[in-house]
């Protein structure tokens, strides 16, 4: 889970800023798009820690089903979640911002636990 976070962040980092305050029409507002990511991002935990070590499931095909219920969940689509996604990959700050409140979110969780990235 950390490692996809930090891919985020990279993903961030490389990107360029390009925000005008205002989201564009057909694109999820920032606490939505939050709310459908940090379940996405967990979604792919799940099966990157559960799913693929059983052999008799296909990993992909149940990350997929775990989106559609998701995407159901939150009343989006699969095309309106990935073009959001696209644009604020494009759009650091409010991404950053984003992330960053995922992230604290996911600290103040008590059944979460955060590895240290380096050994002390």
């Amino acid at each position: 889970m950390i490692r996809i976070c930090m891919l985020l962040f990279v993903l961030v980092i490389i990107n360029s800023c390009g925000n005008n305050g205002k989201t564009p029409s057909g694109i999820l507002k920032p606490e939505k798009m939050q709310a459908v990511l940090w379940d996405v991002i967990k979604a792919e935990a799940f099966t990157n820690d559960f799913i693929k070590k059983d052999s008799a499931k296909n990993a992909v095909a149940e990350n997929l089903k775990l989106q559609q219920q998701i995407f159901a969940i939150h009343q989006v689509s699969k095309n309106d979640f990935y073009k959001s996604y696209d644009y604020y990959k494009t759009n650091t700050t409010v991404f950053r911002v984003m992330l960053d409140s995922m992230i604290v979110q996911a600290g103040r969780n008590k059944n979460y636990k955060v590895k240290p990235l380096m050994a002390e």
